[in-house]
Formats: structure tokens, C-alpha cells, sequence
């Protein structure tokens, strides 16, 4: 998870630099931030979710500030459609927070069947998505915005979830080892 974080921030330090977001795409940082909400939760949910909640709290609070910088950087036109992006995720957040704790039966397992299957989906799509970014790689025929060391640390960080998830037998972070 730190590597990762280390490895954003030195996109980030490149985007303060320019002063422009470039040809970087802000949507996967809005999408991972209401992943690592969403799994925060989770975790919270969960009887000894401690680490879940630690470890995606913690990536919460990086993706926040990912988000803001991206925000400031970008272009009006791309501004406004993160901006709207960000809105719409800390509403869906918090409509799921709202039916997990108000709607659904004091059943923990109801809520944490709820809450663990949108986050197996929201991650798969999370993992999936990166696979947009081969058709700049192949356009553009270099991997600036798909870089190895990136790529290598998310296969590591599925696979340490991975292993995780098997030793405490959970479902949902089995099907989608997460950030």
C-alpha cells in the first residue's frame, strides 16, 4: 500500500511541477478513493476488520489529497466533470452507508453481504480498469502512463490481499484482492 502511495506521489510531484494534469486521467483516483471509503467501512462492518480499516483508511486519506491536487491542476472542462465525479461518490458513500445502517436488519451479515459485494464489484472494475490505459501505451507507443513499477506494485499489493483473504477466509476480498 505505501509503495503505492509513494509511487502516486511522484506522479503527483510531476503534476504540481507542470502545473497540469497532462494526459493523466483523474477518474481512477475518484474511483480508488470511493473504493478504499467503501472498504474502510467494510472493515468497520466486519468483527476484526482492524486492518481492513487501517490500511484503506490510510489509502482513503491519500486518494483525498490525489483527488484535490488532480482538481487543481486540471483543465476547466475536466475540473468541473471531477468535481461532479467527486459529488456523485461521497453520495453514493453515503447512501450506502445510510441502507447499510438504517435499512438492512440488525443482521451483521446482511450488512456486511451488502457492503462486501459492492466493494468485490467496485474493485474488480478497479483492477479492470487500468487495462484502458494499454490503448494510450499502444497509441502512443510509451508506457508513461502505464509505468512497470506501478503495474508490478499492484500485482504484489492483490497478491499480499490475496493471501490475506485465504488466511481469514474472506469472500469478498478473495474474489477482489483490493488496494
Amino acid at each position: 500500500m505505501f509503495k503505492l502511495i509513494f509511487i502516486g506521489s511522484k506522479t503527483f510531484a510531476r503534476i504540481v511541477k507542470m502545473k497540469s494534469t497532462e494526459d493523466y486521467k483523474g477518474v481512477p483516483y475518484i474511483i480508488t478513493l470511493l473504493s478504499a471509503s467503501l472498504w474502510t467501512f467494510y472493515g468497520l462492518l466486519k468483527p476484526d476488520g482492524l486492518l481492513i480499516v487501517t490500511v484503506n483508511s490510510a489509502g482513503a486519506i491519500f486518494q483525498t489529497i490525489y483527488v484535490i491536487l488532480f482538481i487543481t491542476y486540471a483543465p476547466k472542462q475536466k475540473k468541473v466533470q471531477l468535481a461532479q465525479l467527486s459529488v456523485f461518490n461521497v453520495g453514493f458513500l453515503g447512501g450506502v452507508v445510510a441502507i447499510t445502517l438504517l435499512a438492512l436488519h440488525k443482521n451483521s451479515h446482511e450488512k456486511i453481504t451488502f457492503v462486501g459485494t459492492l466493494c468485490m464489484a467496485l474493485t474488480i472494475g478497479m483492477y479492470a480498469a487500468p487495462l484502458s490505459a494499454m490503448r494510450m501505451v499502444i497509441q502512443t507507443k510509451s508506457v508513461m502512463y502505464m509505468p512497470f513499477l506501478l503495474s508490478f506494485c499492484l500485482f504484489l499489493n492483490g497478491s499480499v490481499w490475496s493471501i490475506y483473504a485465504v488466511l481469514v477466509k474472506d469472500i469478498y476480498i478473495i474474489v477482489s484482492p483490493h488496494s
